[in-house]
């Protein structure tokens, strides 16, 4: 696991009402990482906030703790239906 994926999901368990239904998936492709967050609908937008600013507060932190590690990552959200 990366940090990336770490910083993802300790974010999104701070932030959801139901934090056992936060998933967090990481992949890679290409010599970047792609982290997938999923989690219930309602919380989804607790975490990308008013405006996408607590999203692009989330991607800010992952690009960081990428770098730290020597690589790229990019976030995903997505809602489970």
């Amino acid at each position: 696991m990366s940090r990336a994926r770490d910083v993802v999901e300790v974010v999104a368990k701070a932030l959801a009402d139901k934090p056992d239904a936060v998933r967090v998936t990481e992949r890679e492709a290409k010599g970047q990482t792609y982290v997938e967050l999923a989690m219930a609908p309602g919380d989804l937008g607790r975490v990308i906030g008013r405006q996408g600013r607590t999203a692009n507060a989330v991607r800010t932190l992952v690009t960081l703790a990428a770098e730290l590690d020597g690589t790229k990552a990019t976030v995903d959200f997505r809602d489970d239906d």
